[in-house]
Parts: structure tokens; sequence; C-alpha cells
């Protein structure tokens, strides 16, 4: 609850419950899918472990998520 109240709650205006609940999904997928967690060194929950190693000489591309509150970073193909 508190990583979800300081990366999202804090951040927005909340208009009405169709507005929260579409953002509360859209972080928890983006919590359980992307985000890194320190615990489970830097991966996400849901991770399955075949991810490639990160190339320093390959461009990164940037995503947002949560009505542009979060971004996520990935190599680009």
């Amino acid at each position: 609850m508190r990583t979800l109240r300081h990366e999202l709650l804090d951040r927005t205006i909340i208009w009405n419950e169709r507005q929260l609940r579409r953002l509360l999904e859209e972080y928890i997928e983006h919590y359980n899918t992307q985000r890194p967690h320190r615990g489970i060194g830097q991966r996400a929950p849901n991770d399955t472990g075949n991810v490639a190693p990160i190339r320093r000489d390959r461009q990164v591309e940037r995503t947002t998520t949560c009505a542009g509150l979060i971004n996520q970073y990935r190599p680009a193909a």
C-alpha cells in the first residue's frame, strides 16, 4: 500500500471511481510485471527470468503507464 500511495495516489487527482479503478488495474499490472523489486534481485514478481542482458550499445525505449505518471524503460528492438 505504501508504494501504491507514494508512486501513484499521492500524485494523482482522482475524479471518479471509474478512473480510480482503471489506474489501480494499470498500476497493479505494472507492479507485477515491470517494476524491479530489490528483495528479489531487481526482478518483477511475475518475471519469467528469460530476460536478455542489457547491452549498453543499444538504444533505450521509454513507455509510460498510469496516465503518464510512471515511465518504463527497455532496450529498443
